[in-house]
């Protein structure tokens, strides 16, 4: 890890905040920062000390820790800890950084702490206007569920936003992350990544061909076929960009 990792422990049993307290203290690189015992208390300490990391129980009462992420505006890094594996496919639909199962394997924790690095990259080019703008060479980690992908900008066909979420296209792929559309458009190159209307971000260099569309819009054509309308707000934004 490059920089100390400050993490919450969020689980309504002490003694599994205890153990795997236990189990953090021989990590290096990883710091304490504070723990809760239910999602409403952690909702404030999240908002308060904004922590890195947080190892997250599932089940508590009054509120799952699920239900907690969707009250959140940013969502640290998050690896679950949980008895039950039933939420496995739910977790990694909120881009959970791990599943862990209790009790805590302490050669799983260790593989999961691996991949914080890894997501730091990741995290570090997406994070921040003021930061330089991800143009078309630049790699970025994406993981969905079990499967993860470290691929350059250029190969990125369009983003589609799905609510809460961004469905990133490209080959064949289209994994889905927990992200807003206009929070990943601040961090993309505008000569690269155009916003077509409130649904779609696209690759310019995939557009092939550009059309007159209904009520003064314009329609895409991509290289794979592809059609997506652009706004009639955006194809005047389109034109004064990269008009003559």
């Amino acid at each position: 890890m490059n920089k100390k990792v400050n993490y919450l422990i969020i689980d309504d049993e002490r003694l599994a905040r205890e153990e795997l307290k236990s189990l953090l203290k021989k990590e290096p690189g990883i710091e304490l920062a504070g723990e809760a015992s239910n999602a409403i208390e952690a909702l404030e300490l999240i908002r308060d000390l904004q922590p890195d990391l947080i190892f997250l129980d599932i089940q508590m009462p009054g509120m799952t820790g699920l239900d907690m992420l969707k009250k959140l505006e940013e969502i640290p890094q998050v690896i679950f800890t949980t008895a039950y594996d039933e939420y496995a496919i739910k977790a990694f639909e909120v881009d959970a950084l791990d599943y862990l199962l209790k009790p805590i394997d302490p050669a799983r924790l260790e593989e999961a702490l691996k991949k914080i690095s890894i997501q730091d990259e990741f995290e570090t080019k997406m994070s921040g206007i003021e930061r330089m703008r991800l143009g078309a060479k630049d790699k970025v980690f994406i993981k969905d569920g079990d499967k993860c992908w470290l691929i350059e900008m250029e190969k990125i066909r369009y983003f589609e936003s799905e609510g809460n979420y961004v469905k990133v296209h490209f080959d064949n792929f289209r994994p889905m992350i927990l992200r807003s559309l206009n929070a990943l458009e601040e961090k993309l190159d505008p000569n690269l990544f155009f916003r077509a209307n409130r649904r779609f971000i696209v690759n310019l260099n995939y557009v092939k061909a550009v059309e007159n569309w209904f009520n003064g819009g314009l329609q895409f054509t991509l290289s794979t076929d592809e059609k997506i309308e652009v706004s009639r707000r955006q194809s005047i934004k389109f034109k004064d960009q990269f008009g003559f």
